[in-house]
């Protein structure tokens, strides 16, 4: 759960009556240069935390992935998606494993219609099956060395909040370990369907409702022109301001998840967000994002420092997120 008092169904009780989106935040998204990020561990570490204990969310730049490399990764997922329908449903999506190809399949309690969008998703140990091998050539090597840039980049990130937190050297880094066959950290490539010019979009459609991450840490690749996404911190929930986060092909866009959250005992937190639908006088056109999420391997145990919460395997902890936000 979130550390805001303003739960999922009152979300979408606003929501619904037409009350979410109606009020926008200039609250600023922060970013945080990581050149140097060795030497400037201490100065970053800084940065990141006045910027995720305040909005959870936060920017990188100078962040060592190159912009070829996020341009093939981005080149992949269009290649992917463009597949016909038949050749992506013998890739579908494993549940319960977060693996394979999805469309339409994605219910968010806080709105209860679908997300416009398809998605496909890479979890290292559950893809057998699932790589487009013949379509794509190459597909599968390139989309794994891009996984394993993310998931470096993700343990930077989160060796600074460990230091922030008195844990030892290392500790997320052992958590979420990518030859593990216990490793659940997620690529997910994501395509939002275009929509018609002269299509009336309903108050509860979204391109992804409101909701939190269940994991550690989620980056974020985004495209410049293709924004659509907004966060709401808990403070200004029940306001429903909902702050737009500006996109770029240059910056990773990152937030706290709720397992970092409990990880923390409360100290980070994990908001909501959601992808809007384009206005009738906005760009109709698809929109494409890759999301990173680093959730520790399903044997590890989550507990804070403080005690705040019991100790629980980032397993079941999943299972139970998920439980308390689609088993309904």
């Amino acid at each position: 759960m979130t550390n805001t008092t303003y739960t999922l169904d009152e979300l979408a009780k606003e929501s619904r009556m037409g009350g979410a989106g109606t009020e926008t935040s200039a609250r600023e998204i922060r970013r945080i240069d990581l050149t140097d990020f060795e030497r400037r561990k201490a100065e970053i570490t800084e940065e990141l935390w006045a910027a995720a204990t305040d909005i959870g969310f936060f920017q990188l730049v100078n962040h060592g992935i190159e912009p070829g490399v996020v341009d093939g990764a981005f080149a992949d997922a269009v290649a992917f998606f463009a597949l016909p329908e038949e050749v992506k449903a013998r890739h579908a999506l494993k549940k319960g494993l977060n693996s394979g190809w999805e469309s339409m399949t994605q219910v968010r309690p806080s709105i209860g219609t679908p997300d416009q969008k398809e998605s496909y998703q890479v979890t290292r140990p559950h893809m057998d099956g699932l790589w487009p091998d013949d379509a794509l050539p190459g597909f599968q090597e390139r989309v794994l060395a891009f996984e394993a840039r993310c998931r470096d980049l993700a343990m930077w990130v989160l060796s600074c909040f460990a230091d922030r937190l008195g844990l030892p050297e290392g500790f997320f880094a052992r958590a979420h370990d990518p030859v593990s066959p216990r490793y659940q950290s997620t690529l997910r490539m994501l395509h939002y369907f275009a929509v018609p010019d002269d299509a009336v979009i309903p108050a509860d459609v979204w391109r992804a409702g409101a909701h939190t991450d269940f994991d550690c840490l989620t980056l974020l690749f985004q495209r410049d022109g293709q924004g659509g996404l907004q966060v709401c911190p808990g403070k200004e929930a029940e306001a429903q301001e909902w702050t737009p986060v500006e996109p770029a092909d240059s910056v990773i866009t990152c937030n706290i998840g709720d397992m970092l959250m409990r990880w923390s005992d409360d100290r980070l937190p994990s908001n909501f967000h959601r992808v809007r639908s384009p206005g009738p006088d906005e760009d109709r056109s698809a929109r494409h994002s890759i999301a990173f999420f680093a959730q520790a391997d399903r044997d590890v145990v989550i507990e804070g420092r403080e005690g705040r919460y019991p100790p629980i395997t980032a397993g079941d902890y999943i299972r139970q997120r998920i439980a308390a936000n689609f088993a309904r």
